[in-house]
């Protein structure tokens, strides 16, 4: 069993990732930012702290389908169809597919995977320019 201390520590630490996602987001004006990308991370995180820790003798492996399945509708959201056939709002939808997944791993307790997640992320977006 967790301390409180621990999980309000996943808790922050799954902002703080979602969050460093959403300034990148934000700083290149698209609409999903700093505080619906932290949110969406660190909700992600509760669940899975919350399956893992407040209900024995379940499956915490199914909160985190949920999650996915749950981001999914999110994310689906987010993209639109343009009347020229191509589509808007896939890099959005997969930034917040991406925090769900950080604040799953960070609610795990598998900091330095979601670490590794996060600037793996950072980089494809900072490197790899949507005009390509």
């Amino acid at each position: 069993m967790w301390t409180e201390a621990e999980i309000i520590m996943r808790l922050l630490t799954a902002a703080v990732l979602g969050g460093l996602i959403g300034f990148e987001r934000w700083k290149a004006g698209k609409p999903a930012g700093i505080r619906d990308l932290a949110l969406i991370s660190t909700g992600a995180a509760i669940f899975t702290v919350v399956s893992s820790q407040g209900f024995f003798g379940g499956d915490p492996s199914r909160i985190a389908a949920g999650i996915v399945t749950g981001v999914g509708f999110l994310g689906a959201g987010a993209i639109l169809h343009r009347d020229s056939g191509g589509v808007k709002g896939l890099t959005t939808a997969t930034s917040i597919w991406i925090v769900a997944g950080l604040g799953l791993a960070v609610g795990a307790g598998l900091y330095y995977v979601a670490l590794a997640a996060t600037a793996i992320s950072l980089l494809v977006l900072w490197l790899i320019s949507e005009d390509n």
